[in-house]
């Protein structure tokens, strides 16, 4: 309970800062006030339509991805897994640049995230039918797997056959997701399908702390497997399928994340869950704080920054573990 706190008043706080930090800067009170619609034309121009959706949207996914880290990691008994995995976040990139290169994306302001959306749905319906209702862990992966695999070989297929330069540079700085140029209709459109992905997979902390004592074990306990599965799938595709949506494709949180409170929690999947939320959305609103303060003049992405913050981190961790190994 104590870390949980920490980790919420660590997330209030660099939420605070988001709104506050930026080529104009903003007094809390001030950012406060301009929030409701008093103060400064400018500030509250820049707090309602600028800065609040940001923040928002960096909270959202970066506590989607968090979430569902600890879940399929907990699931599946593998710290080296994430929501990526199952190729959830894939499809969902492939459906926004569908729709980026026919011109669909066009249409109106929503087009791509719906579309994206629409994609994650669809390949969970997919590794369902390739994983069958009583597949094991290992033909999860695999079928996760070649999902991922295929819809990273039609979005290199898209981009291979792109006959216009603008249309495949704008595909190109999506996929290295961001928060920023989003408005509160992203998050309207996000929040929804994020909520129900966040409560089935708030679902599962009973059943991951039965799963560590094995299938056999959880299963004499009275735990359904069937439903489990089926309530992390269909949650990760929500959180996660959300995420990507809006945001683009922004790695290592679901993977760094969990690995970081792991040893705080104890071990216990259950407690990993609650506190991998608040984790996650402190480290994409840390990192999208350093996306606006580092190269202020230049478009730097959030995906980028999370990739380089992350892959040496990971690095650390799989050092640290191996020194520790018998």
């Amino acid at each position: 309970m104590r870390l949980i706190l920490v980790l919420m008043t660590l997330m209030v706080a660099l939420f605070t800062a988001s709104l506050c930090l930026g080529s104009v800067g903003i007094a809390p009170l001030d950012a406060l006030a301009a929030l409701i619609g008093v103060g400064d034309p400018l500030h509250v121009l820049i707090l309602q339509e600028i800065r609040l959706p940001r923040a928002l949207l960096a909270a959202m996914v970066g506590g989607s991805l968090g979430l569902s880290g600890a879940a399929m990691q907990g699931y599946l008994r593998n710290p080296l897994a994430e929501p990526g995995l199952i190729g959830v976040s894939g499809a969902a990139a492939l459906g926004a640049v569908i729709a980026l290169q026919t011109g669909i994306a066009a249409l109106f302001a929503l087009a791509l995230p719906l579309m994206a959306l629409v994609f994650a749905l669809t390949a969970v319906g997919l590794l369902l039918l390739l994983a069958g209702p009583r597949g094991a862990s290992l033909t999860l992966i695999l079928a996760g797997i070649a999902i991922s695999a295929l819809a990273g070989a039609l979005t290199s297929l898209v981009l291979n056959l792109s006959p216009n330069p603008y249309a495949a540079s704008e595909i190109v700085f999506w996929l290295m997701g961001s928060v920023a140029d989003r408005s509160m209709a992203h998050v309207t459109l996000a929040l929804p399908v994020m909520v129900v992905g966040w409560g089935l997979l708030a679902t599962l902390g009973r059943g991951l702390d039965a799963l560590t004592l094995g299938e056999d074990a959880a299963e004499a306990l009275g735990l359904s497997l069937r439903a489990l599965r089926l309530r992390l799938l269909v949650g990760t595709a929500a959180a996660v399928g959300a995420a990507t949506a809006v945001a683009g494709a922004v790695g290592f949180v679901g993977l760094i994340v969990p690995h970081l409170l792991r040893r705080l929690t104890g071990g216990r999947p259950s407690a990993l869950l609650w506190a991998s939320f608040p984790g996650g959305a402190a480290m994409v609103l840390a990192a999208d704080i350093t996306v606006r303060l580092v190269l202020p003049s230049r478009d730097l992405k959030l995906g980028v920054v999370m990739a380089l913050i992350g892959a040496p981190l990971f690095l650390h961790l799989i050092y640290k573990t191996r020194k520790e190994l018998p």
